[in-house]
Parts: C-alpha cells; sequence; structure tokens
C-alpha cells in the first residue's frame, strides 16, 4: 500500500553537499524537510534556522521521532552504523556512499533492512543522471566494444564551492565522538586491505571510496560488468595528506577498462567523462559537476557506415542526478518500485574498489 502525503524527511549531516545540493533538492522533490543532524552544534544552530525546522546534535534523537518518515544520510565515512540505526528504528534511508568499506558491513546492513522492511537506497546519484537512460541505451547499439574509458580531473574543494558562498565550518564538534568515528572506519579498513599503510588506508577510505565509488557504480548503471582483477598505481607516492592520482586498468568480456582519477589541485573545476570506442562508433559522456544545481551532463554518441559519420549530441532537462535519486526514493516508499541503487551494486563495488586497492599496495615498492 502506498504511503499517504508528502514523504517527512529528515538530513543527517549539513555539511556542503546537504547545504548546496541535497537539501534544495529534497523541496523541490516535494518531500518535507522536519529536522537536520550534524554534530557540530553551529552548523546545525544555522541550517535549522534557516528553514525553521528542528535541529539537533544526536542522530538518536531523529531516529526515535515519529514524526520523521525516512533519513538522507550524508555524513563523512562509512555509512553503515548509521544507515543501521535508522533501519533498526523504522526509517526508510537514503545513505550516501560510501554506504561500507567490507562486505561485513554490508552483511549488517542486509539483515537490518531485511528485518525493518524498509527502503534503502545509495546514493549513487550519477546512476540517475537524466542522461544515464539515454547513455545505456546507445551503448547496446554498439558492438566490439574496445576501450571504456573514465577520466576525472580532481581539483581542491574552493574552485568547486566557492560560488556557493557558504559559511565556514566552526571546529566545535564533539571530539570524542570524532575519535570514535575515526577509529571504527579504521577498524574497517583493516578489514577490507590487511596491512596497508596509514597514508594508503586513508586513500582508501578518502578517494578510492569517496570519489572512484562514483565511476564503479555509473559504470554498472551503464550496463558494464567490472573486472574484479586491476593492475593499479598512485602517483606520486603518498606522503602526508595531499591526495595523489590513481590509474587502474582491467579486462572483462574482452573490454579493457581504464580509470584514471587524477588529483589536479590548482584545475579550475571538476570534470568527469566516460569514453566508450567500438568497432561501430563511440560514445562520450560528459558528467554535471557536483556542486551545481541545475547542471546538465551532455552525451555525445557517433556512428559511421563506411565513410559517412553521424554526430549526435544529446542534453536533457535542468535537473540534476541528485533530484532523480530522491524521486526515485519516493516512489520506492510510496508505490513499491525496485531500488536500482542497491546493496547488490554496493557488493559489487566493493569488489571491484577493494581488488583496485590491493592492486595498489601490490605495485607500491
Amino acid at each position: 500500500m502506498a504511503d499517504a502525503g508528502p514523504i517527512r524527511i529528515a538530513v543527517v549531516g549539513a555539511g556542503i553537499i546537504s547545504q548546496s545540493i541535497h537539501i534544495p533538492s529534497i523541496m523541490r522533490a516535494g518531500m518535507t524537510l522536519v529536522s537536520v543532524c550534524d554534530l557540530s552544534p553551529s552548523r546545525v544552530a544555522e541550517v535549522a534556522g534557516r528553514y525553521g525546522i528542528r535541529g539537533v546534535t544526536d542522530p538518536t534523537e531523529i531516529f526515535s521521532d515519529p514524526t520523521v518518515d525516512a533519513v538522507l544520510i550524508a555524513t563523512p565515512g562509512s555509512h553503515a552504523e548509521l544507515t543501521i540505526a535508522a533501519l533498526d528504528a523504522g526509517k526508510h534511508v537514503l545513505a550516501e556512499k560510501p554506504l561500507a568499506l567490507n562486505s561485513a558491513e554490508v552483511d549488517r546492513i542486509e539483515t537490518a533492512r531485511d528485518a525493518s522492511g524498509k527502503v534503502l537506497q545509495v546514493g549513487y546519484m550519477k546512476m540517475y543522471d537524466p542522461l544515464s537512460s539515454r547513455a545505456r541505451n546507445e551503448l547496446a547499439e554498439l558492438h566490439d566494444i574496445r576501450l571504456v574509458r573514465v577520466t576525472v580531473a580532481h581539483p581542491r574543494d574552493t574552485p568547486q564551492i566557492q560560488h556557493l558562498r557558504i559559511t565556514p565550518p566552526v571546529n566545535d564538534v564533539d571530539a570524542t565522538e570524532v575519535a570514535r568515528a575515526d577509529a571504527y572506519a579504521k577498524a574497517q579498513t583493516e578489514i577490507a586491505i590487511p596491512g596497508a599503510s596509514t597514508e594508503f588506508a586513508a586513500y582508501f577510505r578518502n578517494i578510492i571510496h569517496g570519489s572512484v565509488i562514483h565511476e564503479t557504480s555509473l559504470l554498472r548503471g551503464l550496463g558494464f560488468e567490472l573486472p574484479t582483477a586491476w593492475t593499479a598505481e598512485v602517483f606520486p607516492p603518498l606522503e602526508g595528506a595531499e591526495p595523489s592520482s590513481l590509474l587502474a586498468i582491467g579486462v572483462a568480456n574482452d573490454i579493457r577498462f581504464i580509470i584514471s582519477w587524477n588529483w589536479l589541485p590548482d584545475y579550475p573545476e571538476y570534470n568527469e567523462e566516460v569514453k566508450v570506442f567500438a568497432a561501430n562508433g563511440r560514445l562520450e559522456f560528459h558528467l554535471a559537476k557536483p556542486y551545481v544545481l541545475e547542471e546538465r551532463s551532455r552525451l555525445v554518441v557517433q556512428r559511421h557506415l563506411g565513410q559517412e559519420r553521424q554526430d549526435t549530441t544529446y542534453t536533457e532537462i535542468n535537473e540534476t542526478g541528485f533530484l532523480r535519486q530522491l524521486l526515485a526514493f519516493a516512489d520506492s516508499i510510496q508505490h513499491g518500485s525496485p531500488v536500482v541503487a542497491n546493496l547488490d551494486g554496493v557488493r559489487k563495488d566493493i569488489e571491484v574498489l577493494t581488488a583496485i586497492a590491493t592492486a595498489v599496495m601490490k605495485h607500491q615498492p
């Protein structure tokens, strides 16, 4: 039976992505934002005051609130603990990536989801991009695909978020809770990639599961079966907190996959593209930038027959995958529609990302 009325949703984690994209998208999706939670008292007070809603620093207050139907979890790191707590409290959950860092976490989440009977969706917004369905259909028309290459140019945060003019955060969070969460994340990383150096363990959490996961989930959403064995390296060598670039190469179904994630701190903007090369054409998918509310992706499809070539460029409505994933979440809650960004996909991403990380560790001197 469909739930009646607008979905009453709370946001856990009031950082930049929630303020700039998630909360405005919630409004556009026709949901009712009822409360917000963040470990920072000053940040939660500012965001709650802006929208005239309840603000708390303890997520258990959100989960125990009977006026909350669903939660959007957008805190840093693994979201396993908060997701399980929300499901146990009877809430529908849309959790940002990474949902989990290893399969044991996924097992616990699956148990909680099944026991709750609630909807659990993962924030793989690129799978919901307005052009993703068109791209998948166009890919189905290509034959003898030779190469799939994903290239990301990732700058520092400043070029991406300066236009948002968001108040800089104040360091007023509970240090004890931060330390507890950090210890949990390190323990889950050790389960996933035992023996990793401190620097690479952080890279695994923050870059591979924080950013590269977008590429694996997108490729799956486009219909590709991803390699489970990879060669990979990070360069230059990791040193301190500064990220390094990643190059990963794998083969599946005789298709070569290249994931090139490039840390370019002074690059003026984030850029992400997928290029597919086949015997009868090629496809280029240029993804919308993440911190622009009405940014549009662009899809270019090239076909050829003999010496005749046809290039077609597709754009869509000024909406992003962030809004579309919320609409899909609501449809699953109210009408029982299947969840596309689900736990099966999370398991596949964990397998691929762990294989890439393991390959990097073998390559390192």
